[in-house]
């Protein structure tokens, strides 16, 4: 049978409907939306957990020109005397904010212009409607020009509102997707005051005194502090990702992740679907991210028998874990940090209501940032603003593991003399001095453990720290898992005399017992004759390494000829 297409980045959900995309229900939202508004309701959830998706539910749900037939047989449809009061029953004026980024506060501020202007020219029939007097449609073509000056572009969505309930006789719904991220572009390229005003206009004249208005859904990542934004605006109904409400409806349950796998017959890939993408807590309800979810199953269909990846590190830049990671020249923020990458829970304050300028002032801030982002999760019940953290699962841990190994890679160089001593011992055989440096380098780092990860991912860390120090000899040829003799020698080394090779075998030592890994780590080179390659090269000086590693531990050992 043919399956339906998996929706990999379709946010309209028309089309999810109409040309066949899997859909994971979430019309149970509009429900409790209707059940349960607020004059302003605003939902902080991290990137890539279906906002867009349900924003483009809502329009279709309630505008007037809505389709009725693209709800047949979802949860929505069985509430009868909702859909009766409610669907296709009001004009709605939806908005996203996503793509206001630029470098210049000009240039961001013409882009918003032309937003505007866009979602105007969406109801032109305004132009000549005999509802709206001469001065009303005045104003409307004000609203088309690409000229537009500050104070119509902040009166802008009241005035659209105002004109569409006079044409229409009803009340006007307003959605804004990702209202934050203009001012997350003009915090970055400096010119944030100007942006806060602007977005402060436009949404404090739709918001606080626009009686056209029936109601209005705002999402974003962040809770932007309401004095900085929503400055008297007291029918704010904020929804976080720390709210028991509303919180199944962005992001995957279990349920709908088993659902999934099952319509596409990829049941067997359940257990590295849940280590991999589950692990956020949204209120009380345990979720998946969508985005890892999708793309991984999209993957495994033609490739059944592909690696996990992380998919949502590639939509960021993640600079928040970036900017946490450098803290951890502060002793007890490294401490912390070991503890989430071994996969255990840390007790922080969070303050979840910020402004932009506010998230990187403090470490207590970027830990605030970091939950409120995706990048850490809760567990269990908060006591107040006090949350038991933990990162959510293997994707996520790989963007700190990532980040951790960036970040050690750029402070290395920084430590020339270390650096030269260390290359020196290696080349002279001074296996002492290889294991001391080595062992310094362990201990200043921030180690990576964890026993939920298997032993040749606990390698690979200690191999990408031994990589990241030799990667300072710009004339060394280094090589990593290269294939040599019988199999793939871990790290080969050859100096620029041209007359060496260097065979480096790192071994994880999971009991604790580093002579044995040692003697396991040269075994290997040894059977494997990873010397031969070098050997028909005429390289004679081939010195062999075994080296075994175990929290901040590291012992060497140097075959014997």
């Amino acid at each position: 049978m043919l399956k339906k297409k998996l929706p990999i980045g379709i946010e309209n959900f028309e089309e999810i409907r109409k040309e066949d995309f899997y859909y994971v229900d979430k019309t149970g939202l509009i429900a409790a939306l209707l059940h349960n508004w607020g004059a302003v309701n605003l939902f902080t959830r991290p990137r890539r957990f279906g906002k867009s998706l349900n924003m483009s539910m809502l329009e279709h749900f309630f505008s007037l020109h809505g389709e009725k037939s693209i709800f047949d047989g979802l949860e929505i449809s069985k509430e009868t005397a909702l859909c009766e009061k409610y669907m296709r029953k009001y004009p709605v004026i939806s908005i996203s904010l996503k793509g206001i980024a630029a470098r210049s506060y000009e240039a961001a501020y013409q882009m918003v212009v032309q937003l505007i202007t866009e979602t105007a020219a969406k109801f032109y029939f305004l132009s000549d409607s005999k509802k709206l007097n001469c001065h009303d449609q005045t104003e409307y073509k004000c609203l088309l020009e690409k000229n537009m000056n500050e104070g119509m572009l902040g009166n802008s969505l009241k005035l659209l509102s105002e004109m569409l309930e006079k044409h229409y006789g009803t009340k006007v719904i307003l959605l804004i997707d990702e209202y934050d991220v203009p001012l997350a572009k003009a915090f970055a390229n400096g010119y944030y005051d100007q942006m806060i005003s602007l977005i402060r206009n436009l949404l404090g004249q739709a918001l606080k005194t626009n009686h056209s208005l029936k109601f209005a859904v705002l999402t974003g990542c962040l809770r932007i502090s309401k004095e900085s934004i929503f400055t008297g605006l007291n029918n704010l109904k904020v929804l976080t990702i720390a709210d028991q409400r509303f919180d199944e409806f962005f992001g995957f349950t279990d349920q709908e992740v088993k659902q999934l796998l099952a319509y596409y017959d990829l049941t067997d890939h359940y257990e590295t679907v849940k280590k991999w993408y589950d692990g956020y807590q949204f209120g009380n309800t345990k979720l998946y991210c969508p985005w890892d979810v999708l793309n991984h199953c999209d993957r495994i269909r033609c490739e059944p028998y592909v690696q996990p990846d992380n998919y949502w590190i590639n939509t960021s830049s993640n600079d928040a874990v970036k900017r946490f990671i450098q803290e951890s020249a502060n002793a007890a923020t490294k401490r912390e940090i070991e503890r989430l990458v071994a996969g255990k829970v840390i007790t922080k304050e969070i303050h979840q209501e910020l402004t932009y300028p506010e998230v990187y002032q403090t470490i207590d801030n970027i830990w605030s940032l970091l939950f409120t982002t995706g990048y850490l999760t809760q567990r269990g019940r908060a006591e107040g603003r006090r949350m038991k953290l933990a990162i959510p699962n293997l994707a996520v841990r790989d963007i700190f593991v990532t980040q951790i190994m960036e970040y050690f890679k750029e402070h290395v160089r920084q430590d020339g003399d270390t650096l030269k001593r260390f290359c020196d011992a290696l080349q002279n055989k001074d296996v002492q001095n290889v294991e001391n440096i080595f062992t310094q380098y362990l201990r200043k780092t921030i180690s990576i453990r964890d026993t939920a990860v298997r032993i040749d991912r606990k390698e690979n860390f200690y191999h990408g720290v031994l990589i990241g120090i030799l990667g300072v000899k710009d004339q060394w040829g280094i090589s990593s898992n290269r294939e040599m003799g019988e199999g793939y020698a871990d790290i080969l080394v050859e100096p620029d005399t041209g007359d060496m090779g260097i065979i480096i075998e790192v071994k994880y030592a999971h009991n604790g017992d580093l002579i044995a890994a040692c003697k396991e780590a040269l075994k290997q080179i040894a059977h494997t004759r990873y010397e031969d390659d070098l050997a028909d090269d005429g390289i004679e000086n081939i010195l062999k390494y075994g080296i075994a590693c175990y929290k901040k531990q590291c012992k060497v050992m140097l075959a014997e000829k």
